[in-house]
């Protein structure tokens, strides 16, 4: 390829990604009236920049090859700063290891840019091999703290076993994703821990934590459910007692594992709490998003807790890295109400759908819930049913 070639290839290239970029995403046309999906995905792996990707210099890069590949961009935190909606975007290169970089927007639907370079994420003396899925959390103590999933190899397997590994909490704080501070590791009593999310206020005087116990890597085991529990530190977080808020079920979208997805939202009849669950399907897990309310002056206790799933994977999301899967650990309370709710579809993208406080408590506060069986699961449809079939006569006479 000639310098000139390099040149033109170079111009197509940017002309393409920036088309990505500045692309408007429109809403769906159908809604179920707790939310709005929106066409395209705010964030995938081209939206990522060219110069991570790309040797630019034509003397060391004649050909214009893709020198280090980005996989996937999905499971991103969120937090709106100084006007703007950042998202700390769990990147996955071609190496399969993740890291997090911000990409910020001008109204969280659209227009999503990467800061120029990822976080540098400080190490503990025993160093993570991956890095995953965080949470950006505002705390009343005024810094903002990043927990996240770090993943060791685990010490206690056997030399030829190359896929165990052992999850724990990392923690991290900033006051402007730029800068981290890196604190030790959530200690608990579980031999696993994934998806833990700090509490945004102080509970008792302590930091309190969502947590989600597990025997194995993979497997919950005799652990599983969302599990709460209090600390008197978050430099040395340290949880001696954990209780399950949120329990696994039998035969419901969260009978294999569940686990608190962003911190929760403050309203005045209550926390709202966005988690995911998992069942298993003749094609594999299958990864949905649920909603519950906790009391406002005890987080720990369930207030309302609607049957069913709140959002499932549709038409593509279905399909990628890890199908079937949707995902979500950051959403954007907005001045007016506004709630974006940013969700990741099997491993590969990042999708936003919108609400409102005042709808996500209706919906809450108005589902029934799981009736367990199929009996219960009936009545309440038939008398959905009779009441909708009683008006609809009354409105006809």
């Amino acid at each position: 390829m000639t310098r000139e070639e390099f040149n033109r290839a170079l111009a197509r290239l940017t002309e393409t990604h920036e088309k990505l970029i500045s692309r408007p995403n429109q809403r769906t046309a159908e809604t179920n009236g707790v939310y709005q999906r929106y066409i395209h995905p705010v964030i995938t792996a081209g939206h990522t920049p060219l110069f991570w990707r790309y040797d630019l210099c034509y003397e060391t890069n004649p050909h214009l090859m893709e020198r280090i590949g980005v996989n996937a961009t999905f499971n991103a935190g969120a937090i709106e700063l100084n006007g703007k909606i950042l998202v700390a975007v769990r990147v996955e290169g071609a190496d399969r290891k993740s890291f997090f970089a911000i990409a910020e927007s001008p109204n969280g639907i659209d227009s999503f840019r990467f800061w120029d370079y990822p976080i540098e994420m400080p190490e503990t003396d025993d160093p993570d091999i991956n890095v995953y899925d965080i949470r950006l959390v505002r705390h009343e103590d005024g810094w903002i703290y990043g927990l996240f999933c770090t993943e060791r190899k685990d010490p206690d397997a056997p030399r030829t076993d190359t896929s165990s590994a052992v999850a724990a909490c990392g923690i991290a704080r900033t006051k402007d994703l730029v800068r981290w501070e890196r604190l030790a590791d959530l200690e608990t009593g579980s031999p696993q821990q994934r998806n833990v999310v700090l509490h945004p206020e102080f509970v008792d005087g302590k930091y309190a934590f969502y947590t989600r116990p597990q025997d194995g890597f993979i497997d919950a085991g005799s652990g599983g459910g969302i599990g709460w529990g209090l600390s008197e530190s978050i430099e040395t977080a340290v949880i001696d007692r954990e209780s399950i808020i949120d329990d696994r079920a039998y035969h419901t979208i969260k009978e294999v594992k569940n686990g608190l997805g962003p911190a929760p939202i403050k309203t005045e009849q209550g926390w709202l709490q966005l988690g995911h669950g998992v069942r298993n399907t003749a094609a594999g897990l299958r990864y949905v998003l649920y909603m519950f309310l906790s009391d406002l002056l005890d987080p720990n206790k369930v207030l309302a807790r609607p049957a069913g799933y709140f959002l499932a994977p549709e038409g593509m999301e279905r399909v990628g890295d890890v199908s079937n899967v949707v995902f979500s650990n950051g959403w954007v309370k907005r001045p007016g109400g506004e709630v974006l709710i940013y969700y990741a579809s099997s491993d590969t993208r990042l999708h936003v759908a919108t609400s409102t406080v005042e709808r996500l408590l209706d919906y809450v506060l108005h589902t029934p819930q799981d009736g367990l069986r199929t009996g219960l699961s009936v009545k309440q449809r038939v008398e959905l049913i009779r009441k909708n079939l009683e008006l609809m006569r009354s409105e006809r006479a």
